[in-house]
């Protein structure tokens, strides 16, 4: 079971003010808000902390490697794909 434990959290005066206008505004408690902000923050930082470990991880596997497209070959398929063709990504290579 998960229980939901309170957590606090400073606030100055003006930020405050402006959760209660905000929460006022979208018929909302300032607990909804918090707790909607606090949700968002983490789904936000969790993405690109994922992202940032692929990168990570992208570079490792080249160093050990050495495979790669280079930036004309990934350009050019950029460009295919905004122009909306179903453009296959390039092979790596050394």
């Amino acid at each position: 079971m998960n229980a939901v434990r309170p957590i606090a959290v400073k606030l100055d005066q003006d930020t405050r003010d402006r959760l209660k206008r905000l929460a006022d505004a979208k018929d909302r408690s300032t607990h909804w808000m918090l707790r909607e902000a606090v949700a968002q923050f983490v789904e936000r930082e969790e993405k690109r902390e994922a992202f940032r470990q692929a990168g990570l991880q992208a570079w490792a596997e080249f160093q050990v490697t050495g495979k790669h497209v280079t930036h004309d070959e990934a350009d050019a398929w950029l460009a295919r794909l905004e122009a909306g063709e179903d453009a296959v990504a390039p092979e790596c290579h050394n």
